[in-house]
C-alpha cells in the first residue's frame, strides 16, 4: 500500500511538472482562439512552426544561442576545472581562506553585478556585440569551480602520485589523470552552464540591440511585443527553443546523474 502511495504522488508529480509543457505543445499545433479547447487538437496547424521563421530570423538566432552558450561552456568547464583541482590539491598559502571568499560571491544577486558590468563593457566598447555575451562568462564561476573541486576530492591521492612518479607535471597530471576521471562531474558543469546561457534573458536584454546577434530569448519577446494576439506561434517558438535543452540532457542523462551523486561525497 505504501509503494502503491508513493507512485501515486510520482505520478501527479511528474504530471503537474509536464503539463506546460504538453499544453505549450498542443497550443503551437492550434488556430487563434483554440487554445482553451480540447488538448489533442483536432486538426493540428504544422504552419505555425513555418510562420516562427517568417516573423522573426530564428535560425540566425538559434546559431547565435548556440554560439554563446557553447563558448561559455567550453570556458567555464576548462577554467573551474583547473580551479576546482587546484583548490582540491595543490597546496598555498591562504588556499582555504580565498576558496571561502570566492564561495562568497555566490550570495551577490546578478542584479546587483549588472550595472557595473554594463560599464565595463561600455569602456572595452563590446557592447552590442557577441563579446559581451561571452567573455563575462568565460572565466569561470564560484559555483563551477565548488563543483569541481568537490568532485577532485573524491578521487584517491594515489593517482596523482603514480603519475608524479612516471614523472609527470602538475599541468600534466590534472590533463591527463585526473580531468579524465572527473568525467561526471565536467558533464554535470556543462549542462547546468549550457541550460543557464541558454534560458538567459536579462543579460542579453541589456546587451543586445541587434536581431542580427540576437539571442532566442529576446525573439520570443520581440515576436510578442509585434504580433502579441498570435500566441499558437509564440508556443511553436517556445517549443523549438526548447527542444535542444531536451536532446541536451537526453543524452548527457547518465553522466549527469551520476555526477550529481558523486560530486559531493568527499565530505570536507
Amino acid at each position: 500500500m505504501r509503494g502503491l502511495l508513493i507512485y501515486v504522488v510520482l505520478v501527479v508529480m511528474a504530471w503537474c511538472a509536464l503539463f506546460p509543457l504538453l499544453w505549450a505543445l498542443s497550443g503551437s499545433l492550434k488556430r487563434q482562439g483554440q487554445l482553451n479547447n480540447a488538448l489533442v487538437p483536432a486538426h493540428p496547424q504544422w504552419s505555425n512552426y513555418r510562420l516562427v521563421f517568417d516573423y522573426v530570423p530564428f535560425g540566425r538566432m538559434f546559431l547565435n544561442t548556440v554560439l554563446y552558450a557553447g563558448c561559455v561552456t567550453a570556458g567555464q568547464v576548462f577554467f573551474c576545472s583547473l580551479a576546482g583541482y587546484a583548490f582540491a590539491r595543490l597546496p598555498f598559502k591562504g588556499r582555504d581562506t580565498l576558496f571561502l571568499a570566492y564561495l562568497g560571491t555566490l550570495m551577490v544577486p546578478l542584479t546587483v553585478t549588472v550595472i557595473p558590468q554594463f560599464i565595463l563593457m561600455r569602456t572595452f566598447g563590446w557592447v552590442d556585440s557577441p563579446l559581451a555575451m561571452i567573455v563575462p562568462g568565460l572565466f569561470g564561476s564560484a559555483f563551477g569551480t565548488y563543483l569541481m573541486r568537490q568532485f577532485f576530492l573524491t578521487l584517491p591521492v594515489e593517482l596523482e602520485e603514480a603519475a608524479i612518479l612516471d614523472g609527470c607535471s602538475v599541468w600534466q597530471t590534472y590533463w591527463r589523470v585526473v580531468l579524465p576521471h572527473a568525467r561526471p562531474a565536467v558533464v554535470v558543469l556543462a549542462v547546468l552552464t549550457w541550460v543557464t546561457v541558454w534560458n538567459d534573458f536579462l543579460w542579453p536584454l541589456v546587451m543586445i540591440q541587434r536581431a542580427s546577434i540576437s539571442t532566442l530569448n529576446l525573439g520570443l519577446v520581440w515576436m510578442q511585443g509585434q504580433y502579441t494576439s498570435q500566441w499558437p506561434v509564440l508556443m511553436a517558438a517556445s517549443i523549438l527553443m526548447l527542444a535542444p535543452m531536451v536532446l541536451v540532457y537526453a543524452f548527457a542523462q547518465k553522466a549527469f546523474v551520476r555526477g550529481i551523486a558523486t560530486a559531493g561525497l568527499a565530505g570536507r
